[in-house]
């Protein structure tokens, strides 16, 4: 009896510890209205022009435009971001006050509501030939502004030429509201449905990428499954689907691709055994592995882990820039974002011949090395997972 309790107590205090660090970590001082519009500066930033869809509830506070609670249907948006120059890559300046400055702050130069029923006009709007589309889902603890400005830094940093369309779903942005985050998640996952089915439809669209972090990953692959148990397969255009740090239970995940079937997207996994983000995750989920933080050289993972032909999962535990929870490496860490841009959004694919040519010209922080001699531990010889899941 007292030995189960010692562990019940033990259990808690990690937790409770998990909690703490995850807390602090996310902490930062943002004044609230961030995305209030100011005049755009051409001569000290560049911009993103990006469609915004959301099942957030409106907010009329000025320069929130959405909360975090659920809203009763699927809103879009189209915001433009000013970016500063002379900006580190991979890092995003909030704004001190509001309204920001548009020389040294991210802001919004442009908020404008679009109707459900014009989203295809969006696309057209792009002139022109046809072009990839980019959709990106936010993780967990995430509020509206964070998602707009978060995306913003990724498309501008990666030099993405894809037309952005960014999934906002209702999170409150509290590390507490994890379980209320998870439902969420829930509950936005038809609507992503449609937004994915109404970029693959457009004549003006030649592919889709879609890219989740975290717990949008969930999201992401829930409305992939959906749209294949409704209408028999994804769309041919659907091509690559990028999960960076996913916040999804690894037995789980195998079902989903499973129920998806064998004509699916390329599948691309960033994993980082050393995320402390997902270590919280896994003590809320009762102790199950996140496929985000998969160790490739443990079992049963490592015999596991065999050569398919549509799920490549690649290892950044290695690199040490980034976040401090190592669970956003995707998008703060200047190698992986202008990989990122070079090849994965365009629907290409990594393989080990690309690592020593990937010299990006930026370093990894504190090894003085390239990306192309990091490699050697960090992206050659992609491992390819999940053989029961092979295309048949």
């Amino acid at each position: 009896m007292r030995a189960g309790n010692d562990r019940r107590n033990r259990w808690r205090g990690l937790l409770g510890l998990a909690l703490t660090t995850l807390f602090l970590a996310g902490c930062a001082s943002r004044p609230e209205g961030a995305l209030t519009p100011v005049a755009a500066d051409p001569a000290a930033a560049s911009s993103v022009d990006m469609l915004v869809a959301t099942t957030r509830a409106a907010d009329p506070t000025p320069g929130v435009f959405f909360n975090g609670e659920r809203g009763s249907g699927l809103s879009l948006a189209n915001i433009v971001i000013s970016i500063p120059n002379n900006r580190p890559i991979g890092q995003v300046e909030w704004p001190r006050q509001v309204p920001g400055n548009p020389a040294r702050d991210f802001v919004a130069t442009s908020v404008t509501p679009v109707k459900t029923a014009d989203i295809s006009k969006w696309f057209t709007k792009r002139n022109g030939k046809a072009r990839p589309v980019l959709i990106f889902v936010h993780g967990f603890n995430t509020p509206f502004d964070a998602s707009v400005f978060r995306f913003a830094q990724i498309v501008h940093d990666s030099n993405e030429q894809a037309a952005p369309v960014l999934f906002s779903w209702p999170s409150r942005g509290r590390v507490l509201d994890y379980n209320y985050d998870r439902e969420s998640a829930n509950f936005s996952r038809s609507d992503l449905a449609f937004v994915i089915r109404a970029a693959a439809r457009s004549p003006n669209v030649s592919s889709v990428t879609v890219m989740a972090h975290s717990m949008g990953g969930w999201v992401a692959v829930e409305a992939l499954r959906q749209i294949a148990l409704q209408d028999g397969r994804i769309p041919a255009k659907v091509s690559n689907v990028i999960l960076a740090s996913p916040d999804l239970d690894v037995d789980v995940f195998r079902r989903q691709m499973q129920e998806i079937g064998p004509k699916r997207p390329h599948i691309t996994i960033f994993v980082s055994s050393n995320d402390r983000a997902l270590r919280v995750s896994r003590l809320l989920s009762g102790g199950v592995t996140r496929v985000g933080a998969v160790d490739l050289t443990r079992e049963p993972y490592l015999s596991q882990f065999e050569k398919t032909n549509d799920v490549t999962v690649i290892d950044l535990s290695a690199l040490s820039n980034g976040d401090r929870l190592n669970h956003s490496k995707f998008a703060t860490s200047p190698e992986i974002v202008q990989l990122l841009g070079g090849r994965m959004a365009a629907g290409q694919l990594i393989s080990d011949a690309d690592a020593p040519a990937a010299q990006i010209g930026a370093t990894a922080q504190g090894a003085g090395q390239t990306i192309g001699s990091v490699a050697g531990v960090v992206l050659s010889a992609p491992v390819m997972i999940f053989g029961g899941i092979a295309r048949q």
